[in-house]
C-alpha cells in the first residue's frame, strides 16, 4: 500500500500517566489536541524513522539461521511552516517567565502525535499515532535576508517512548481501510482518553475542536 502526501498533524500534552492534559493554560487548547493547519501554514514534513528494531543475525553450521529483532525505536523529524509561538514553548516543556521569555529547565513535555497521510486515490486514510513522546529543538540556523527572503521554519525532533494503550509499543498504525477501523477508539488510545465529538444526525465529525480531520 502506498501513500502520498501529508495530510495532516495533531498534538497533544499527556500526563505520567498518558492522559489528555487539557484546559487553557495546561493543554494546547481547550479540548487539548492541537491541529496544524491553515493558522501555522501546515507542515511540510513527517519524516519517521526507526519504526523496526536493529536486526542480529544468529549463525549457526556456518549460515545465518535466525535473526533476533530489537525494540523499535521511532523518531520524527518535523518541518513545520509557522508554528504557534506558545505551542511550540510548551511541547517542549520549556518554563514560561510571565513576561514573554521562555527557559529550557530540563522539564521536558510528553507529548502525544497523530500523523495523517492519505492512499494514492485520495480516499483512504493512514494514520500514524504516538501515544507518548519527547519533542526537542536542537538547532535554528537563522540567516541574513539577501536578494531572497531567508526562513528558518520550525523543525522539530520528535523521539516516542512506550505507550501504555498501544501494549506498551511506542507507535501504532490505523487506517480506514480496514473494515473494523474505530476513529473514536484511535482517538481515545493515541490521545489519552480523548472522547472524539458525537457526529451530529445525517453528517460526520468535520473536526476534534482543534482544526479538521477525516476519514
Amino acid at each position: 500500500m502506498a501513500t502520498v502526501g501529508l495530510y495532516q498533524i495533531q498534538l497533544a500534552l499527556v500526563d505520567e500517566y498518558q492522559k489528555l492534559v487539557s484546559g487553557t493554560g495546561t493543554g494546547l487548547g481547550t479540548d487539548g489536541i492541537y491541529t496544524v493547519d491553515h493558522k501555522d501554514l501546515g507542515t511540510k514534513t513527517a519524516n519517521i524513522t526507526g519504526l523496526a528494531g536493529t536486526i542480529a543475525k544468529i549463525y549457526g553450521n556456518n549460515n545465518v539461521q535466525d535473526v533476533t529483532v530489537g525494540t523499535s525505536e521511532p523518531s520524527v523529524a518535523l518541518d513545520i511552516n509557522n508554528l504557534d509561538y506558545q505551542i511550540k514553548q510548551q511541547i517542549k516543556g520549556f518554563v514560561s517567565d510571565s513576561k514573554g521569555g521562555y527557559t529550557d529547565e530540563n522539564l521536558k513535555a510528553h507529548v502525544a502525535l497523530l500523523i495523517t497521510t492519505q492512499t494514492i486515490d485520495r480516499l483512504h486514510y493512514v494514520y500514524y499515532g504516538f501515544g507518548d513522546g519527547i519533542m526537542t529543538e536542537t538547532a535554528a540556523n537563522i540567516q541574513t535576508d539577501a536578494a531572497a527572503e531567508q526562513r528558518v521554519d520550525d523543525s522539530l525532533t520528535y523521539t516516542a517512548l512506550s505507550t501504555i494503550a498501544f501494549n506498551n509499543q511506542p507507535y501504532k498504525i490505523y487506517s480506514d481501510l480496514d473494515s473494523k477501523f474505530d476513529k473514536a477508539n484511535m482517538y481515545k488510545e493515541v490521545f489519552g482518553g480523548y472522547v472524539l465529538p458525537t457526529p451530529p444526525a445525517g453528517g460526520s465529525v468535520s473536526g476534534t475542536g482543534s482544526g479538521t480531520t477525516q476519514g
